[in-house]
């Protein structure tokens, strides 16, 4: 928090630092000879009729009442990571949206509206990457309208926590009564200590399309047509198969980037190390095809697989969120 000389708390924020990222501290009601203090660090999304909105990291918002507030002051963003690949949002957010690619796509200004028969809502939202060219409400009631037509529900997926990332998109699609259906974590690492793992994968099939015990341990196609259709599109795709469908992985190896997803291991066999085997295996495919580094998206209630990734070094680089249209 911001000090004075004397040794007193100061607010050297206002409304005109909606937009950047702010650190505050306010007082909790309670009793007044034995204040308790709250910090929170994000982006001030909103300061509207006396309560601040501020988004935090992981996407979360907070309002907090300006008569509150006891210190707060504009803050950088956080610090470039020290181990690891370096990437923007927009780095990131390009390769990963190329490695589940849709069937069918239409700009908005600098925003794409992706349809792909509802098989996942990463290839059935719009990607907001830039200025739409029309205000957001304008841009946002294009958006229901085109997925109506498609007979789907509509989309945004936006990101927070990060550098460049779209907090106020996010307070805006809020406002609008748009509802933050799922998030979701990007994480990044170095490919080469993923591969290096000691893991058995003289088990493990490379397979370059889904094959039926494949699709069964992923367990999500209700059309197995679609699914094969949309899997397999992407820079340069793999697939692993343990055991006969025990343990499997997806990769998509797209210029330095190897990003992994639909890593599934069946029930009765987890905790043997058969989610780090794929992982391994696919790596070293990646490793030989030129890629240095690694992406991948795991959502923030599923903890046995942050455990895994955490092991195998992988670290936040943002969030990301599914807006839903109201119904």
């Amino acid at each position: 928090m911001e000090i004075t000389a004397g040794g007193l708390l100061e607010i050297r924020i206002t409304p005109a630092d909606v937009g950047k990222r702010v650190s505050v501290r306010r007082v909790e009601a309670g009793r007044s000879d034995s204040p308790s203090f709250t910090d929170t660090v994000g982006v001030l999304t909103s300061w509207y009729e006396g309560v601040l909105t501020i988004t935090r990291k992981d996407g979360a918002s907070v309002r907090i009442a300006e008569s509150s507030l006891v210190a707060g002051k504009t803050v950088p963003a956080a610090p470039a990571r020290r181990r690891g690949p370096a990437a923007s949002f927009e780095e990131l957010a390009r390769v990963t949206a190329r490695a589940w690619q849709p069937l069918e796509s239409e700009p908005l200004g600098e925003w794409t509206l992706r349809a792909a028969g509802g098989f996942t809502r990463r290839a059935n939202s719009a990607l907001p990457l830039g200025d739409p060219g029309i205000p957001v409400p304008e841009a946002l009631a294009r958006v229901t309208s085109w997925y109506a037509e498609r007979g789907l529900p509509a989309y945004v997926q936006a990101a927070t926590g990060a550098a460049g990332t779209q907090e106020l998109l996010c307070a805006e699609l809020e406002r609008l009564g748009w509802v933050n259906e799922v998030s979701a974590q990007v994480r990044i690492g170095a490919l080469a200590p993923v591969a290096d793992v000691d893991a058995d994968v003289s088990d493990v099939r490379l397979l370059r399309a889904p094959d039926e015990r494949w699709l069964a341990r992923y367990g999500k196609v209700r059309d197995p047509d679609l699914a094969r259709r949309m899997l397999v599109e992407g820079p340069s795709v793999w697939f692993a198969v343990l055991g006969g469908g025990r343990a499997i992985g997806r990769m998509v190896v797209d210029g330095r980037w190897a990003g992994f997803g639909a890593v599934d291991v069946d029930p009765g066999h987890r905790r043997q190390g058969l989610a780090t085997a794929v992982m391994a295996a696919l790596s070293r495919r990646a490793l030989e095809e030129g890629a240095s580094a690694a992406w991948l998206q795991v959502e923030a209630e599923n903890p046995g697989a942050r455990a895994l990734y955490d092991g195998l070094g992988f670290a936040t680089h943002h969030a990301y969120h599914h807006f839903r249209a109201a119904a």
